[in-house]
Parts: structure tokens; C-alpha cells; sequence
């Protein structure tokens, strides 16, 4: 019971604290929404704080979208939150334990929902690309977009991730990138490819200081 009111009141906080912050600032949004087509969904570890916000924005209909979460510990805390934005969650990882996650998001593919990764996660390194990120749009035959937000402003944690809280009045940039196919790129072209993307978008969205 104590572990659990524990947990209930955590994830109710950072809740509570994401949408205090996220209704102060000044948002713009770029690239369309998602269609139809299942597609994985890359971001970057050190946006997660904001990031459900952006699943919201760029939602098609009732179409689900899935995000992998790792067995870790903080892994059950943001599994509850996201819940609470009413996302769904595939639990593991595509870098350790890969085979239980990588057959549940499959499926979801099978099922034109989405899967939403963070490549470096949940461990790091830093802004890498997870081979299982490759393997399954290679396996599944579908495109990869990249979803990435930047503020003007924002606290950045001393974790590994580097990971970003915008600071309330601030501004945030969140996009979509365009569908990106990386069916006839080996695995590791395919990563130095969505690199670039990752960066070309931090350019173009990034604020100068």
C-alpha cells in the first residue's frame, strides 16, 4: 500500500507540474499530423518531459500510438504518467531484453498503430540510434518520423540524457518530421541518416541565445 500511495502521488505531481508549465508557454507546432499508416516515432531521451503533449497535437482519430518503456524502475513511473494522457505503453527495450518488446511492437505495427521510441534510451549512450529502432521499421517495411520539441528557455538536468524542462513563459517549437524511408539503407547508413534529421530539425527549431 505504501509503495503504491507512493507512486500514485508522484506520478499525480509530475502530472499536475507538466501541464502547469506546458499551459504557461507560447507553442508552435510543425509538420502534419500522422495518417493512417503505422509508423515508428524516434525522440530523443532528453525530451521527454514535455513530449505527451506533442503525441496529443499530432494524433490521427483513434489511432493508438505505443511507447516503449524500459523495465526500470523510473520505467513504471513514466509508464503511469503517460496512462494518464491516455497513451499506451510497450514494455522493455530494443537494446536489452529486446525479444518480449520487439514482438509487442511488432504487433503493434501489425495493428497501423504507432511505436514510439526513444533510440538512446533508456540508458544511453547520448544521442545514439538503437539497432532495434532499425530493425523494426527494416522488419515491418515502414517509415520512421522524428519527433522533437525545443524552448527558448529551460532548466537542463545533470543526467546522462541532458534531459530539458522549459521553463514556464517560455517558447516551444514541437515537430514532426515529414516520413522518412530507410528500406534500402543499411542498418548503420540508416542511423547516420536519421542522425542528420535529428540535427537538421535542432537546427531549424532551436532558439539562438
Amino acid at each position: 500500500m505504501g509503495k503504491s500511495f507512493k507512486i500514485l502521488c508522484l506520478t499525480r505531481f509530475v502530472f499536475i507540474l507538466q501541464w502547469l508549465i506546458f499551459l504557461t508557454c507560447f507553442k508552435t507546432y510543425r509538420g502534419a499530423r500522422v495518417d493512417e499508416s503505422p509508423y515508428v516515432v524516434l525522440f530523443w531521451h532528453g525530451r521527454l518531459a514535455l513530449m505527451p503533449f506533442a503525441f496529443r497535437h499530432f494524433k490521427c482519430g483513434k489511432k493508438r500510438a505505443y511507447v516503449m518503456i524500459s523495465h526500470h524502475k523510473d520505467g513504471e513511473y513514466i509508464a503511469k504518467i503517460i496512462k494518464l494522457y491516455g497513451l499506451n505503453s510497450v514494455r522493455g527495450s530494443t537494446s536489452r531484453g529486446a525479444s518480449g518488446a520487439l514482438k509487442a511492437a511488432f504487433k503493434v505495427l501489425d495493428e497501423n498503430d504507432d511505436i514510439i521510441i526513444t533510440p538512446d534510451g533508456p540508458r544511453g549512450p547520448y544521442h545514439s540510434i538503437s539497432d532495434g529502432a532499425i530493425l523494426l521499421a527494416h522488419k515491418k517495411n515502414v517509415k520512421i518520423r522524428i519527433l522533437n520539441y525545443e524552448a527558448s528557455r529551460f532548466w537542463q538536468f545533470k543526467s546522462w540524457d541532458k534531459m530539458i524542462l522549459p521553463k514556464p513563459f517560455s517558447k516551444i517549437v514541437y515537430r514532426l518530421s515529414e516520413p522518412l524511408d530507410v528500406s534500402q539503407l543499411s542498418k548503420d547508413e540508416a542511423k547516420e541518416f536519421l542522425q542528420r534529421e535529428f540535427e537538421k530539425i535542432r537546427q531549424s527549431d532551436g532558439f539562438k541565445e
